[in-house]
């Protein structure tokens, strides 16, 4: 039976939790293995430790999870004979039908006893579920299940066709058959009349709801209504926290002030460019005048290089190639010409090849990489560098780096059949009710005033 103790016996019932869609009933019988994807696991290392233990397998590779057995999880790992109600359609069944404690259940079709395991933890020990299978050989084998799982006292088994020979008198009922409206009027008959009785009639296929409205409506049931439970799992995972509007606008801002430098920068290069294309042509003439007195190749052979311009120091240049020759050129007088041109240029200082530069006003002090130029004067050629705000281990702490979404799977699943409930009101009155007796009393004396005037 389904055992209440801490720790697992042998001969007891667990449940292998492999993964959240695959588990295995298993009965722990020492000197076997269970073998597994996970890997090998021996049933007497399973005698002795509690339920819900955590089991490595032998190569250290693998783990399982021994589990107590419960109805919900038994529904997940049973053996499947037929068709069966699952975790969805039984929690609205057992609420609907107002399935409780002490309760007088009948079952249309055991089938693989997965509703009933469920029923008969609802009832408790002062309830009972009759059950009715009309195939032997699934009958035989639900019996058996029903008494190693400690159910024979709460469950009872009947090897029976409904449709043709009928229930017992019951409180609630359930039809789980291929044609659920051959068993309404037998039902009608075994639901008690001295109280509000209700019935479920499970249908794979909307043409059978139809035939069965017909046939409740026929009996006399009322509040006929149908329900189709769906599941719509959610995906949860973790992604970065969001960025607060505040930081996207000012890292927007930083990018609009790199480009406006860049520009800038594109801009003092055009006129370095055009300044120094006189003096190019002006080299260019006199090379080829001085050239023209020479013999050709004179200045291949001996190697002589043409001289160069060299700046003063501690002032930068810069290298430009013309042609096959390197010249140095002195950049301090094209950037006093820029500086003294106007306003759309001021304020540009020349950065060297190691970014990044600190002011606009020429200082080269050195600055942490993490800087970044951020236009807040009031000058409009002005560019000021601006260092990144350190996160402090405080607010690192205080922020969570990631917080948890949920996303809707796109596909629906959890549709296995439909459920039609229906109501059958009392017809009898019962006689032991007090408030009832005294009512019927009172009825009387005023119809006998009512003759007597």
């Amino acid at each position: 039976m389904w055992s209440t103790a801490r720790n697992i016996a042998a001969g007891d019932l667990v449940i292998i939790w492999l993964t959240r869609d695959s588990v295995q009933p298993l009965v722990v019988t020492p000197g076997k293995e269970f073998n597994g994807k996970f890997g090998v696991y021996s049933h007497a290392d399973l005698v002795g430790i509690p339920f819900g233990s955590k089991i490595g397998s032998r190569n250290g590779k693998g783990f399982i999870h021994v589990l107590r057995p419960t109805p919900e999880l038994w529904t997940m790992a049973l053996p499947h004979r037929t068709q069966i109600l699952y975790l969805a359609d039984i929690a609205f069944i057992v609420s609907y039908l107002n399935i409780k404690s002490g309760s007088q259940v009948v079952e249309a079709g055991t089938g693989s006893g997965s509703f009933s395991h469920a029923v008969a933890r609802t009832i408790g020990s002062k309830g009972h579920l009759y059950t009715y299978e009309f195939h032997e050989a699934r009958a035989n084998k639900a019996r058996e299940e029903f008494r190693n799982h400690g159910f024979s006292e709460t469950i009872t088994l009947t090897h029976r066709n409904v449709c043709k020979d009928g229930f017992t008198v019951v409180d609630q009922a359930d039809s789980d058959l291929p044609a659920p409206w051959d068993a309404i009027v037998h039902a009608e008959k075994a639901l008690r009349k001295d109280r509000a009785t209700r019935i479920c009639c499970f249908s794979p296929c909307i043409e059978q709801v139809l035939r069965t409205i017909a046939a409740l409506n026929d009996a006399g049931f009322s509040d006929i209504t149908m329900y189709e439970t769906l599941l719509r799992p959610h995906e949860v995972h973790t992604v970065p926290k969001m960025t607060p509007i505040g930081e996207v606008s000012k890292k927007l801002k930083q990018q609009e002030t790199k480009r406006e430098h860049k520009r800038r920068q594109q801009i003092a290069a055009s006129q370095r460019k055009k300044e120094i294309q006189p003096e190019k042509k002006r080299k260019r003439i006199f090379r080829e005048s001085e050239g023209s007195k020479e013999k050709p190749g004179v200045a291949e052979v001996t190697g002589e290089r043409p001289p160069v311009v060299t700046a003063e120091p501690g002032i930068e240049t810069k290298k430009l190639r013309l042609g096959e020759e390197e010249l140095e050129e002195d950049l301090s007088s094209s950037l006093r010409s820029i500086n003294n041109s106007g306003p759309s240029v001021a304020g540009i200082t020349e950065c060297s090849a190691a970014p990044p530069c600190t002011t606009a006003t020429g200082d080269h002090s050195e600055m942490t990489e993490d800087a970044v130029p951020v236009d807040n004067s009031t000058e409009r050629g002005a560019v000021i560098v601006q260092e990144r705000p350190s996160d402090s281990p405080d607010s690192l702490a205080s922020e969570p780096s990631k917080m948890a979404v949920s996303r809707v799977i796109n596909e629906v699943r959890g549709h296995t059949s439909y459920l039609t409930f229906a109501i059958l009101l009392p017809s009898v009155i019962p006689g032991k009710n007090p408030f009832l007796l005294r009512d019927s009393a009172e009825n009387k004396e005023e119809d006998a005033s009512a003759v007597a005037a």
